[in-house]
């Protein structure tokens, strides 16, 4: 039990610290800071009997408070362990593991504050242009574009689907979320069809006798990890001629964002994202904010700097 608990907790740290090398493209002192910042919070998490982040609530935040203070941590030492577990959790949370608590006194971690970063329809077709077809690999990483945008899953889940998950005739993918949850997930026809062709013309060349159970695979026919499907996306991005930060959660966001846009209501996008609490899929509710207020930018005479109807002439 301890073991596995430690294993479990360490391999969610070690998807953070992918996720701070490849994206953020933190330096290995960095990277090395939140190991051990993070590795003293698990330590504690699992002396107090708990096995995974998601139930980590603010009886844990005291006990690290009181063993920083047994320890004799100064307070620029206690600062920055627990900005760093602040982000963790912030991480977390976008992936959509729901804590049971929040540090004392530190509330905006259980939100993110910060808008999710869409992309544009037109940065969006630009990306999904950007694979060459004509290989193997190519095709493979079109039709795995298209399943992260047009079914919004995350890294985790994309590299997890095996081949008997495509539900063609259903037009739907089978989904294994957080916490071993299944959710099905309607698939594009457009999306489908590239699934359909790499599965038919892709696939077979990439995979060898030892290849996983695993849709995605990569050239050696070993799965895909989340550190390679990273630099996958970011290859394209870049390839692609976008400049706004572009990460392993860029297409589940956009995904996420043109769904409200389009009038989507928040139940569905939470039931669509897999999100456990509506609470975790209330930020794209400030999208029809900014919507609105761009269309009163654009048609309100105040907004345009003029004076309104009733300026005399």
């Amino acid at each position: 039990m301890c073991a596995e608990a430690e294993s479990k907790l360490s391999e969610t740290i070690e998807w953070f610290l992918d996720y701070l090398a490849v994206e953020k493209g933190a330096s290995r002192h960095t990277l090395d800071a939140y190991h051990r910042d993070l590795m003293q919070a698990a330590t504690l998490l699992r002396k107090a009997g708990k096995s995974d982040w998601s139930e980590y609530d603010s009886s844990d935040a005291d006990a690290l408070y009181a063993w920083l203070a047994s320890r004799g941590a100064s307070p620029t030492t206690v600062r920055r362990k627990l900005s760093s577990l602040r982000s963790f959790l912030r991480f977390l949370i976008r992936e959509g593991v729901d804590t049971k608590g929040t540090l004392p006194e530190h509330s905006s971690a259980r939100r993110p504050k910060r808008l999710p970063k869409a992309l544009t329809h037109a940065e969006i077709e630009a990306l999904l242009a950007a694979p060459d077809t004509t290989s193997p690999a190519g095709l493979r990483d079109r039709a795995m574009l298209e399943t992260l945008y047009g079914c919004g899953l995350r890294v985790t889940e994309c590299i997890g689907l095996a081949p008997s998950d495509v539900l063609p005739e259903q037009q739907v993918l089978r989904v294994l979320g957080k916490r071993s949850k299944v959710r099905l997930i309607p698939v594009p026809d457009g999306t489908l069809e590239w699934i359909e062709r790499y599965r038919r013309d892709g696939r077979p060349r990439l995979v060898r006798p030892t290849s996983p159970a695993a849709l995605f695979l990569n050239q050696r026919g070993g799965a895909l990890s989340r550190s390679g499907v990273f630099r996958i996306l970011q290859g394209y991005a870049k390839q692609a001629g976008i400049r706004k930060k572009f990460g392993p959660h860029t297409l589940r966001h956009t995904y996420a964002v043109h769904l409200v846009r389009a009038g989507a209501d928040l139940r569905s996008v939470q039931e669509l994202l897999g999100h456990e609490s509506v609470a975790t899929t209330e930020v794209y509710t400030f999208l029809d904010f900014e919507t609105l207020r761009d269309k009163y930018v654009q048609a309100h005479p105040r907004a345009k700097g003029e004076q309104g109807s009733n300026q005399r002439k």
